[in-house]
C-alpha cells in the first residue's frame, strides 16, 4: 500500500490518541459528571428605592408591604442542565417536605411570582397544583416539579432586604441529583456543556485529528447501499421505544456515520414535538420520527403517516392478588369505581389501586377506547399509595412511562395497571391478566385481523411531509418498516405491518 510510509504511521497514530482522549473527555464531562443536575442561578438582584417600582407580575409600592425601601428584588433562574429528564418519582419525602426550597440568609420574603416560558405546559402545572408555590419565612417553597432536559423557570421574589448571590441557595428532596450553582455573563445564557478546560483540549484536539486525516483520507468513502449518515431522533411512544431501541442499534451497527436517539415521552407529546420541530424548520423535513399507538390526533395535516406493526398490550396486577383473568365488565366496573376492594372479584382483601398514564400516552388511549369504552377517572392520588381525594371512588394516579407503571404496580399490593406486551416480561412482583380468559398473542391474530382479545392497537410512524429519499429519516423508516428490522419487532412481541398476516391486518384498520 502506497500510503503506508513513516510519515503516515506517526500521523495515524497521533490521530488515534488525539481520538481517544477527546473521547475521554467527553466521556467524563457528559456521563461522569452530568447525569440528573438541577442548576439555579441569581439574574437580577436589584434594590428598590422609595417609589413605585413595577416588575413583570410583581407590582410594588410603597407602604403596600411595609416600605419599598430597603427591600429587594431577586430573580432566580432554576434550569434542568443535566442529561436526564427530572420527574415526580425523583423526590422523596423529606422531614414533611416532597420538592424544591430556595432559602436567602435572613431575609423575609414579602412576594415571589413564578415565570415559565411558553410551551412549558407540564412545568406550570406543577407549580400551580396543591399546595402550589407559597412563601415561609426566609424561604420560597415549590412542589415537585418535572423537568425535562433543558427546560428551566423564573422565580420573581421580593425581599425584605439585601442579600447577595451567594446568600441565596436551592435545595431539594430529589435522590441521586447534583443540585448546584450556575454563573454565566448575561441572562440567559446558557451553561457551557463542558468546563473550559475540557472544551479547550477537545477543540485542540479535534483540530489535530482533522488536520492528520486529511493527509490521508483523500475522498469521502458513502455509507453502505441503503444506509444514511447524520442524527435521527425518535420520539413519541414509550410502549414500543424497547423495540426502537434496539432497532437503533442495529442500524448503528449495519451503517457507519449514523446516530438515532430515542426520547420517548408518550404518543401525543411526541406529535406534538414532532409538529413544532416541522413549524420551526419551514421547507424540509426535520430528522424527527414520532411513533404513536394508534392515529394522531386530529389537527395535523402536515403529518404523513406509516404502519408499522400490530401492537399487543396487557393488563398487569401486583402479586398479592393472584387472580389471572379479569371480564371486561369488571375490568370496566374497576375503572368507573365500583369495585373498591379485590374482595369483591374473588381476591384478597386489599383495596383497588389503578396505575394509570399521563394524558400524553398513547397505550392509555388505547386502553380507554379499546376496553373501556369510556375515559378512566379522575386523578385522586399522586404517590399511588393515599388517597388525596376523600370524595373518589377509587384510587388512581398517573404517570409519566410505561416503566414506572410496571415498578409501581410490581411494588404496591392491590395494583393494576398496563403495558406494551413484552414489558410485562421478566419483572418480579407482578403477572398479566387474561381479559375474558384471553391472553395477549400475536399467533391468535389471523388473517382477517380477528381476535377475540381487544387491547391491541396499529404502532404509526409520522415525519413531517415526506423526507428526502437519501435522508437518514427515510433510510430508517425504509429499515423500521420494510427491512431486517422487522425481526426485532417480533422479538418484541409485535407482529410487522409488511408480514403477509400483519398486511392483510393493518389494511384493514
Amino acid at each position: 500500500m502506497e500510503w503506508i510510509t513513516a510519515e503516515n504511521v506517526i500521523a495515524v497514530v497521533s490521530a488515534l490518541l488525539g481520538v481517544l482522549v477527546s473521547a475521554g473527555v467527553v466521556l467524563y464531562e457528559r456521563f461522569v459528571q452530568r447525569g440528573r443536575r438541577l442548576g439555579y442561578r441569581v439574574q437580577l438582584n436589584t434594590p428598590l428605592r422609595d417609589r413605585d417600582e413595577n416588575a413583570g407580575d410583581l407590582t410594588v409600592r410603597s407602604g403596600e408591604i411595609g416600605s419599598a425601601d430597603g427591600s429587594t428584588l431577586v430573580l432566580l433562574r432554576i434550569e434542568n442542565d443535566g442529561l436526564r429528564d427530572i420527574s415526580h418519582g425523583d423526590y422523596e419525602r423529606s422531614e414533611g417536605f416532597e420538592g424544591l426550597r430556595v432559602t436567602f440568609d435572613d431575609r423575609t420574603v414579602q412576594a415571589v411570582v413564578a415565570t415559565i416560558p411558553r410551551g412549558f405546559g407540564r412545568v406550570k402545572r406543577n407549580l400551580e397544583a396543591d399546595p402550589g408555590l407559597r412563601r415561609e419565612g426566609s424561604a420560597v417553597l415549590m412542589p415537585k416539579v418535572f423537568l425535562a432536559r433543558k427546560q428551566y423557570f423564573k422565580l420573581l421574589v421580593l425581599l425584605s432586604g439585601a442579600v447577595s448571590a451567594d446568600e441565596v441557595e436551592l435545595t431539594g428532596t430529589l435522590r441521586e441529583t447534583d443540585v448546584h450553582r450556575n454563573h454565566s455573563r448575561s441572562v440567559d445564557d446558557r451553561t457551557p456543556t463542558f468546563s473550559p478546560a475540557a472544551r479547550n483540549i477537545t477543540l485542540v484536539l479535534a483540530a489535530c485529528v482533522l488536520v492528520l486525516a486529511t493527509l490521508i483520507v483523500r475522498h469521502d468513502t458513502p455509507p453502505p447501499i441503503g444506509c444514511a449518515r447524520g442524527t435521527l431522533t425518535v420520539t413519541g411512544s414509550t410502549a414500543f421505544a424497547p423495540a426502537v431501541r434496539d432497532l437503533a442499534k442495529e442500524y448503528e451497527k449495519d451503517c457507519e456515520g449514523a446516530t438515532i436517539l430515542v426520547d420517548a415521552h408518550g404518543s401525543t407529546a411526541g406529535i406534538r414535538e414532532l409538529a413544532e420541530d416541522g413549524a420551526r424548520a419551514g421547507k424540509g423535513s426535520p430528522p424527527v420520527v414520532a411513533l404513536s399507538d394508534g392515529r394522531k390526533p386530529a389537527g395535523y395535516p402536515q403529518l404523513r403517516e406509516n404502519m408499522v406493526a400490530v401492537s399487543l398490550f396487557a393488563l398487569v396486577l401486583n402479586d398479592a392478588v393472584p387472580l389471572k383473568n379479569l371480564s371486561r365488565d369488571a375490568v370496566r366496573r374497576l375503572y368507573r369505581g365500583d369495585v373498591a376492594n379485590w374482595q369483591e372479584l374473588g381476591g384478597p382483601d386489599l383495596p383497588v389501586r389503578l396505575v394509570s398514564r399521563d394524558a400524553d400516552s398513547g397505550t392509555r388511549e388505547v386502553f380507554q377506547r379499546r376496553v373501556l369504552g369510556r375515559n378512566e377517572p379522575a386523578n385522586s392520588s399522586r404517590d399511588c399509595e393515599h388517597l388525596d381525594d376523600p370524595e373518589a371512588r377509587v384510587l388512581r394516579c398517573e404517570l409519566d412511562s410505561t416503566e414506572q407503571v410496571l415498578s409501581t404496580v410490581a411494588r404496591l399490593p392491590g395494583a393494576l395497571g398496563y403495558t406494551e406486551l413484552r414489558s410485562g416480561t421478566g419483572l418480579k412482583g407482578l403477572h398479566r391478566v387474561a381479559i375474558d380468559g384471553r391472553m395477549p398473542h400475536a399467533d391468535e391474530l389471523d388473517e382477517t385481523g380477528d381476535s377475540p382479545y381487544p387491547y391491541r392497537e396499529i404502532e404509526y410512524a409520522y415525519t413531517w411531509g415526506r423526507p428526502r429519499a437519501d435522508s437518514l429519516t427515510s433510510s430508517f423508516l425504509s429499515y423500521l418498516v420494510r427491512g431486517s428490522g422487522q425481526d426485532v419487532i417480533r422479538a418484541h412481541g409485535h407482529l410487522p405491518c409488511q408480514t403477509p398476516r400483519g398486511l392483510k391486518i393493518c389494511d384493514e384498520v
